[in-house]
């Protein structure tokens, strides 16, 4: 199987460390974030993983050369131009076989990958993505009103959200409406399946996942993800 990690991000909310590196080559205990994600992929049966890169993408290729280290089979397509989350896919159509995994490159998780592409096949769409439930600590009291009679009041309540997790599964036929060497992002795609009226899927992972994205969640990941990797 195959799966596509978008690494080419300028990961500017992680800076300095990005000044240096690259977000996706950020150490985790002694791994890096790439590193974890190619243990999970493989561990679900990928052989091929495609990254795909722009920001310091010589550094990517430097440490991981062909992926023959890490026991699989690692492509490089480099963007010439900023294509964004999206529009990176087109570059590598031709050789994709489906059902492939597309993966954000500052996602850590344990997600059983093959009951994700599993779940992808027997819904038959070209569009599966990934959703994760989220708790975020309200920080004011939450007011219920009716014609100003207050009748409830939650005292800083937790928020429960279900958010897109940065993991998709999709089809050859995605490509009819991703164009080539255009900026374009998930977002983008979204808005084209809706308006075209192209069936898609969610998949409610249960289990764990981190964003890195930002230096809170960053450290976070320091101090929780070893136990989970």
């Amino acid at each position: 199987m195959q799966a596509i990690i978008l690494a080419g991000g300028l990961g500017t909310r992680l800076e300095p460390f990005t000044k240096i590196i690259p977000k996706p080559l950020l150490p985790i205990g002694d791994k890096s974030v790439l590193e974890i994600q190619i243990s999970q992929l493989k561990k679900h049966g990928f052989d091929e993983i495609i990254f795909a890169t722009n920001y310091k993408s010589d550094l990517l290729e430097s440490y991981f050369g062909d992926g023959s280290k890490f026991g699989i089979h690692l492509i490089y397509s480099r963007e010439k131009i900023k294509l964004g989350t999206c529009g990176p896919l087109a570059l590598v159509r031709d050789i994709l076989h489906e059902p492939f995994v597309v993966m954000n490159g500052d996602i850590l998780t344990n997600l059983n990958f093959e009951i994700v592409v599993q779940f992808h096949r027997q819904h038959k769409g070209p569009y599966t993505m990934v959703t994760k439930e989220v708790t975020y600590p309200l920080r004011y009291g939450n007011v219920t009103a009716t014609e100003n009679r207050v009748v409830k009041v939650e005292e800083k309540p937790d928020i429960k959200v279900e958010v897109v997790a940065g993991i998709y599964v999709m089809s050859s036929a995605i490509f009819d409406y991703i164009p080539l060497n255009e900026h374009f992002g998930m977002d983008d795609l979204i808005r084209v399946l809706f308006k075209r009226n192209v069936p898609m899927y969610r998949y409610a992972m249960d289990e764990y996942w981190l964003d890195i994205g930002q230096m809170a969640d960053y450290e976070k990941a320091q101090k929780l993800c070893l136990d989970e990797f």
